[in-house]
């Protein structure tokens, strides 16, 4: 939607094309510029310029306020077309102005008045597609339906059709119209960016671009094409990719900044720019623009702020699988940051809903819905069945490799687990309690009991150091790595005296003196363990130590201080 402010300045090659040629040493005489040549260059400043200047030097002109209203308007300057518009009913009481002035409103997205407006206007082909598209925004199935078999076979009409279609995501059914309407009018060039469009929605983007080449030879400086460009480079590349498109349009403007003038190409750099000035540009566009929306969620979730992101998705009723999907996330991740059962539920059904559907279930996304579905069911073996039969496609991807990986690590597969976390390269991510946690079970159960302890070394000093302790000594335990056992349990009983500390610490000592004795350790891990034992006040220590230990090392001739 063009909103106040957002018009292109004509090019200024065209603006010298248009003057009129002098011959050499002659003075060019001052002629006022034609209304019709601007309409017919688009160039509406020019037009709302010259209209606006006839109408202070009152000269006359044949319905002057409607052409104002109507440059206006199309300069994307609504509010000032109600003027010009209010201004006309004043002198000539059209009741027709009333479906213009809806227009307007319609623009500005103040639907309910639009829809009030139009109805003070006779019945007309206009009114009616006005009608049809305030009862679509309003949610009124019924209105719709009224309006709908009020529609006729005119291009006007069939082409409002199209556009809901496309708005309630019936991609194919508005691909259909267009398609019909360019057949019967080959030189209708802009229903090429609209077939482009509906192409793009349905994820074929070497066919958007494909069709929209068609227009962009006819138009190349055009905004919404080139826009529409630069997006299917976005999906098929990355965001450079995309924003090196959108030059075209900086060097054919002969404005200062064509981004800051425009709306949508705002909107989309946040996008290329992965989030850079989301909180600046995007809220203002939530109700112009419906990708904001999303896309301002995405930019809460990815600075984990989940209950922003609940607030903006709550109340949007999906249409679509990526709006169905990111509703998922959105419930899962509140879900998890607040302990919700509610919405851990609501987010597993979401992702059922499009990973079972007959269109997504073989899709990547269908399937990673799926186990996405399972995961949050715990029901891990499932979760690896899909996981597996994507996972060529997500090779370098972290957010795949920490889910596969844990996964796995869930399911008992703790050497594909540790190989998958160990790929992961974010470092925000490696920094995480989950994932050291869980690369460190991997690590002792792929009997790696030394690379688990490093782990904890290399940790500062706090209650997640505390809690990886904790794991590593129950589970070196365990695995039967007694001596990492024992080191852990010795930590954590200066930390904190609970006699399961020492019980634990006990136990380990007694494995690493029975391995010792059974030749499966080294007898200076014996000596490491009595130093430990020895920092115990425990009673039972001096029996271990002299009564036990010291009497096989004596009769086994093992130096044991």
């Amino acid at each position: 939607m063009i909103r106040p402010g957002t018009s292109l300045t004509k090019q200024r090659q065209k603006q010298r094309s248009a003057a009129p040629k002098v011959a050499l040493g002659k003075r060019a005489e001052a002629s006022k510029p034609s209304l019709n040549e601007f309409l017919n260059n688009c160039d509406y400043v020019g037009a709302v310029t010259l209209l606006e200047f006839e109408r202070r030097a009152r000269e006359e002109r044949k319905d002057l306020l409607l052409w104002l209203a109507y440059s206006c308007f199309h300069n994307g300057d609504y509010k000032k077309a109600i003027d010009a518009y209010d201004d006309a009913m004043k002198k000539d009481n059209d009741p027709n102005l009333h479906a213009y002035k809806a227009c307007c409103l319609y623009a500005l997205t103040q639907y309910q008045e639009a829809e009030e407006e139009a109805n003070k206007a006779p019945n007309s082909p206009l009114k009616t597609r006005i009608l049809f598209q305030t009862a679509h925004k309003r949610n009124d199935e019924s209105a719709m339906m009224a309006q709908h078999q009020s529609l006729t076979d005119s291009k006007e009409d069939q082409l409002c059709l199209a556009a809901i279609q496309y708005l309630r995501s019936h991609f194919q059914e508005a691909t259909e119209i267009y398609k019909k309407l360019l057949v019967e009018e080959r030189e209708d060039w802009a229903l090429n960016v609209y077939i482009a469009l509906c192409y793009y929605k349905l994820d074929y983007y070497d066919v958007a671009l494909e069709i929209l080449q068609t227009y962009l030879t006819q138009y190349p400086n055009s905004i919404t094409a080139v826009n529409l460009k630069a997006c299917s480079h976005y999906q098929l590349y990355n965001g450079k990719a995309a924003e090196a498109e959108l030059k075209v349009l900086q060097q054919a403007s002969s404005s200062g900044n064509i981004f800051q003038e425009h709306d949508l190409l705002q909107h989309n750099l946040v996008v290329f720019r992965n989030g850079e000035n989301a909180i600046q540009v995007l809220p203002p566009l939530l109700d112009i623009i419906p990708e904001a929306r999303l896309n301002l969620v995405i930019y809460h979730l990815r600075l984990n702020e989940a209950t922003e992101a609940y607030n903006l998705i709550k109340d949007l009723e999906p249409s679509v699988p990526r709006e169905y999907i990111l509703k998922g996330v959105v419930f899962a991740a509140l879900g998890q940051q607040t302990g919700s059962r509610e919405h851990l539920k609501l987010a597993q059904q979401l992702f059922q809903l499009v990973g079972a559907s007959a269109s997504e279930c073989d899709t990547i996304p269908g399937r990673q819905c799926m186990a996405s579905c399972f995961f949050l069911l715990r029901q891990f073996e499932d979760v690896l069945v899909y996981l597996k039969s994507i996972k060529p496609y997500f090779s370098n991807d972290d957010d795949f490799n920490w889910n596969y990986g844990i996964t796995c690590a869930a399911a008992g597969d703790h050497k594909e687990a540790k190989e998958a976390l160990l790929q992961i390269q974010n470092e925000k991510y490696r920094a995480e309690f989950c994932y050291l946690s869980w690369l460190t079970r991997c690590y002792i159960m792929n009997n790696e009991p030394n690379m688990a302890w490093e782990t904890y070394v290399r940790m500062d000093t706090s209650n997640e150091s505390f809690n990886l302790l904790h794991l590593i000594a129950n589970d070196c335990y365990k695995m039967g790595h007694f001596y990492y056992a024992c080191k852990a349990f010795d930590v954590l009983e200066r930390l904190d005296p609970d006699p399961e500390f020492w019980e634990g610490k006990r136990g380990a000592a007694v494995g690493v003196f029975q391995r010792v004795v059974a030749g499966k350790e080294k007898a200076d891990k014996l000596q490491e363990v009595v130093n430990l034992l020895r920092s115990s006040n425990n009673p039972q220590v001096e029996y271990m130590i002299n009564r036990v230990m010291k009497k096989w090392a004596k009769d086994n001739r093992v130096k044991l201080d």
